[in-house]
């Protein structure tokens, strides 16, 4: 009896679920963010830390199920020359990129990626490199896009 004279007193607020992106925009999206992650890949498999460290916030946390909680861009552009430059490769696994709207924001971006000698491979394939899955937030800013927080996750060697 209580419950049903709290129900009636208590408002209730209608939840309704955003309308999902036009077809159109989410594409977009998709394209924008696809191209930014090659650019900014590009940037990181080629070690050019000037242009990489442009993608990132000055406040970024990047969370890696390894190495924990990093802090701050400086400080990613500083364990890539360190750990990564001549040493890892990155490449997208195709067709495991998801992109989604994050609305007043920007994005969220979700995929698999793998990583491999770059010595002795001009791709990371299956069988020769570890692969691994990811998290990256975008925010926009007046159209300049920019990665937030980033989780990297779920490493796996797939040396065989």
């Amino acid at each position: 009896m209580l419950l049903l004279v709290l129900l009636l007193i208590v408002p209730t607020t209608r939840v309704e679920a955003q309308p999902p992106p036009s077809p159109e925009a989410q594409a977009e999206l998709f394209r924008t963010i696809s191209t930014l992650d090659g650019e900014l890949f590009d940037a990181y498999n080629r070690c050019d830390l000037e242009k990489l460290g442009t993608y990132f916030t000055e406040d970024l946390e990047f969370y890696h199920d390894q190495t924990g909680l990093s802090r701050g861009r400086q400080d990613l552009v500083d364990q890539v020359k360190k750990n990564i430059c001549g040493k890892v490769r990155r490449d997208l696994v195709p067709g495991t990129l998801e992109v989604y709207p994050l609305k007043g924001y920007g994005a969220v971006e979700i995929g698999e990626h793998r990583f491999c000698d770059p010595k002795t491979n001009e791709k990371c394939g299956e069988g020769k490199s570890g692969v691994a899955k990811f998290v990256m937030v975008w925010q926009n800013t007046g159209g300049a896009w920019k990665i937030t927080r980033v989780i990297s996750y779920d490493h796996v060697s797939s040396h065989k």
